[in-house]
């Protein structure tokens, strides 16, 4: 009974070392990236307007946004890297708002993502943009002047419609509390679309999910 107990401890010790270490792993080392791109709308609907988020404000007519540009191994991803380079000037994330949103979506996505990159603040930020602009997104949606409920398959529908250069596998849309909240494609390193993982390609099967009109 006691090596069974000890067998147990040693177990869930090692298993809370594992998640421990889920943070912080070395920069550059990883399969593919995710291109996570958010109906600000929606985000607005969800959560920014009672930030009282200037992304959100009337001036704006934000569409498909760039949430983040994300490492992701075929299994899992890596976050928070140990990372040696000079993060990014404030100048350089204000620069980045036009396509994101806000400069401290930029910096936080520098923080948790970019640093298992492998590259420079400068290099990384200018990928984002490189992978943002390599994907068509809907314009469909930009004509909306209501909100309107659709199947979730619908999004996904449009974009392959919009990149045929797109396969099933390499996309996946998202919802949060019945909205629909992202559209993902996976690229590889030079930003070739391939096959999404297990674990991210988990699409939203909603069939009246909300989608709010650009303001």
């Amino acid at each position: 009974m006691r090596s069974i107990i000890l067998t147990v401890g040693f177990a869930l010790w090692a298993l809370n070392i594992g998640a421990a270490n889920a943070d912080g792993e070395t920069a550059g080392e990883f399969d593919y990236y995710v291109l996570a791109l958010s109906w600000s709308p929606n985000w607005c609907a969800l959560e920014g307007d009672a930030r009282g988020s200037d992304q959100c404000d009337s001036r704006h007519d934000y569409g498909w946004t760039l949430h983040g540009l994300w490492p992701q191994f075929h299994r899992g991803w890596p976050s928070y890297c140990h990372s040696s380079v000079a993060p990014p000037s404030r100048q350089m994330s204000a620069e980045m708002s036009g396509i994101m949103g806000s400069a401290g979506l930029a910096w936080h996505q520098w923080k948790k993502h970019g640093t298992c990159s492998g590259l420079s603040a400068q290099h990384y930020y200018a990928l984002m943009r490189q992978a943002y602009a390599s994907i068509s997104r809907p314009a469909v949606f930009r004509k909306l002047d209501k909100g309107i409920t659709l199947p979730a398959a619908l999004v996904e529908t449009a974009f392959l419609q919009a990149n045929p250069f797109l396969g099933k596998d390499m996309l996946t849309v998202t919802c949060r509390d019945g909205y629909i909240q992202e559209a993902r494609v996976c690229l590889s390193k030079d930003l070739t679309p391939v096959p999404c993982g297990r674990d991210v390609i988990r699409d939203c099967r909603l069939k009246n999910a909300r989608l709010a009109p650009v303001r």
